[in-house]
């Protein structure tokens, strides 16, 4: 495997995710009998065991809930790129869904453009998924 940023672990429960994030859209399961956001996605509902999740497209928009600034990276690609920012983003659909990604200056903005002291706990963000190894294509986080 070539020197680059890791890939998530796929699988059949999590791959409409990835399908989406392909198509530049954000994908989160659904309980068919609560309404309710389900994330990471899994087989049943965690809100009606005996109910298998559906999909749903988001919004794409939440604000920062948390946010860490790793050091040192234990990786070499990563630590190539340090200081960088992970930041974890509550949705405005249910903020109980968080995901994380990397706070970028633009769509095709490298993980370490943003100084982590501009970082605010609360300020809104949009996703974007620009392709960050070969076709690897990663929810990364814009403020709006």
């Amino acid at each position: 495997m070539s020197e680059g940023p890791l890939h998530p672990a796929r699988s059949d429960e999590s791959e409409p995710f990835w399908r989406g994030v392909g198509r530049g859209e954000l994908w989160i399961q659904q309980c068919p009998e609560t309404g309710r956001l389900i994330f990471p996605p899994r087989l049943r509902s965690p809100f009606a065991p005996r109910a298998a999740p559906g999909w749903t497209r988001v919004s794409g928009r939440g604000h920062i809930w948390s946010f860490v600034v790793p050091h040192p990276p234990l990786l070499a690609w990563y630590a190539q790129r340090a200081p960088y920012n992970v930041i974890l983003v509550a949705l405005v659909e249910d903020p109980a869904i968080r995901l994380v990604g990397n706070l970028v200056a633009s769509e095709d903005g490298d993980i370490d453009a943003i100084d982590p002291s501009e970082i605010a706990i609360g300020a809104a963000v949009r996703v974007a998924f620009p392709r960050v190894d070969g076709d690897l294509r990663l929810p990364r986080w814009l403020r709006i």
